[in-house]
């Protein structure tokens, strides 16, 4: 296994152990690093992946209890999500042609803003980069 995919994986470990347990960031990370046979460059890339990802993944926990709750959540030029409610319904499978009841339900919708539409729609010429402005992985789809 190569060393850079090594790392990568260790900040995912550290990032499940995040998620599954109420242990500090620092302390996840630092036994983590410490238990690790890796070289000193590997270990700040796979803390670089730590730091940065944990904050966002915070971000996006916080974004989901506030749509949990039934609130509408807007940020400007990148668009909204709201909860919207589908009312019951009957459908039929596929299989089966049976007629089959589908109970109501609460789904997220998002509405694009208007800034993310025009630069999806424009394309981009420049080559997304990965965390910290790293230039991707060879082979990577980015």
């Amino acid at each position: 296994m190569k060393s850079r995919t090594k790392a990568r994986g260790l900040a995912m470990q550290a990032l499940y152990e995040l998620d599954m347990t109420d242990h500090k960031v620092g302390d996840v990370i630092s036994t983590s690093l410490a238990t690790s046979n890796l070289s000193e460059e590997l270990k700040d890339f796979s803390q670089r992946i730590i730091s940065e990802i944990y904050p966002i993944r915070e971000t996006l926990d916080e974004i989901i209890e506030e749509l949990g709750q039934g609130n509408r959540l807007e940020f400007r030029e990148f668009g909204v999500f709201e909860i919207k409610e589908r009312a019951a319904r009957k459908a039929q499978n596929p299989r089966t042609l049976e007629k089959v009841h589908v109970p109501a339900k609460r789904v997220v919708k998002f509405k694009v803003g208007r800034l993310m539409k025009q630069r999806v729609s424009e394309g981009s010429e420049e080559r997304p980069t990965g965390l910290s402005g790293l230039p991707p992985a060879p082979g990577s789809t980015l």
